[in-house]
């Protein structure tokens, strides 16, 4: 299917995105790498009457050390975080997730702001943020990752708002993402991640909620000097996801816990 008729309008910077953004109205919508927005456009889930292209806009494609964060541009891609030497010593989870999302194009075009904005609860980089308290730093101010999702497809951004950088803590402890999908580059099914922050085990659950989750009960579990097995069964505690014509509900909450002992067995290895 073709998407319905915009407008399209090319930004020269993110302020410049605001303003247009602030005049085309709210069915306006930004286009920095598409792989988010565009398969939704030729479905017709989203009809925007113009499209505001940020990939042009220079300055937003950087992994920096800042102290004791590591400051990652909107317009930085999967690739880029994904090759980040940077990432290797001080955030190596958040590399090695990267290079498992999609393929090497949408690696190539794939942007972290377009990802964490559109806050689809199957995207791993959402569940980073959330996993590693992110600040999600706007045109406009900053929220905390744990505020920043608020349900599927809903952030706080306003409608001439626009992402400009995402600040993680430093993790250097190695992690371990794992996800189960169906073919190579699918979306995952369920995925989870789990690494030690600050002596304490942290684990992140991919598409069983409306957004990003951590698996709280098993991370108490864990600190409560639970094994590995114990927590993991606990890693679906509380969960309700959403089936769909490949899982049903009870075989995501299954895969969440094997994954959960998978990965938390891994990391620790």
């Amino acid at each position: 299917m073709n998407p319905a008729a915009f407008d399209y309008h090319r930004a020269t910077s993110l302020e410049h995105a605001a303003e247009l953004l602030g005049s085309l109205g709210d069915e306006a919508k930004v286009l920095a790498g598409g792989h988010s927005l565009l398969p939704f456009m030729k479905l017709r889930f989203a009809t925007p009457s113009a499209l505001v292209d940020i990939g042009g806009v220079a300055g937003h494609d950087y992994v920096r050390l800042d102290g004791d964060v590591i400051r990652i541009g909107a317009l930085t891609t999967h690739r880029s975080l994904s090759e980040s030497t940077m990432l290797a010593e001080h955030l190596p989870l958040l590399r090695s997730a990267a290079s498992s999302i999609g393929d090497p194009q949408i690696r190539a075009r794939g942007t972290l702001g377009g990802s964490v904005a559109h806050a689809d609860p199957a995207g791993e980089l959402p569940m980073l943020c959330r996993l590693l308290d992110a600040t999600i730093v706007t045109t406009a101010g900053s929220h905390s990752a744990a505020e920043f999702f608020q349900g599927r497809y809903t952030t706080p951004l306003a409608d001439d708002e626009l992402l400009s950088e995402v600040v993680f803590p430093v993790a250097p402890q190695r992690g371990e993402y794992l996800k189960f999908s169906h073919r190579l580059y699918d979306w995952a099914l369920v995925g989870v991640a789990a690494q030690r922050v600050g002596g304490d085990w942290r684990i992140g659950l991919v598409n069983v909620s409306d957004t990003p989750v951590r698996a709280l009960a098993a991370e108490a579990a864990l600190a409560g000097g639970a094994s590995l097995h114990e927590a993991a069964a606990l890693a679906a505690e509380g969960l309700r996801p959403a089936p769909s014509h490949r899982a049903s509900a009870d075989y995501k909450l299954h895969l969440t816990r094997v994954l959960t002992r998978r990965a938390l067995e891994q990391a620790s290895s």
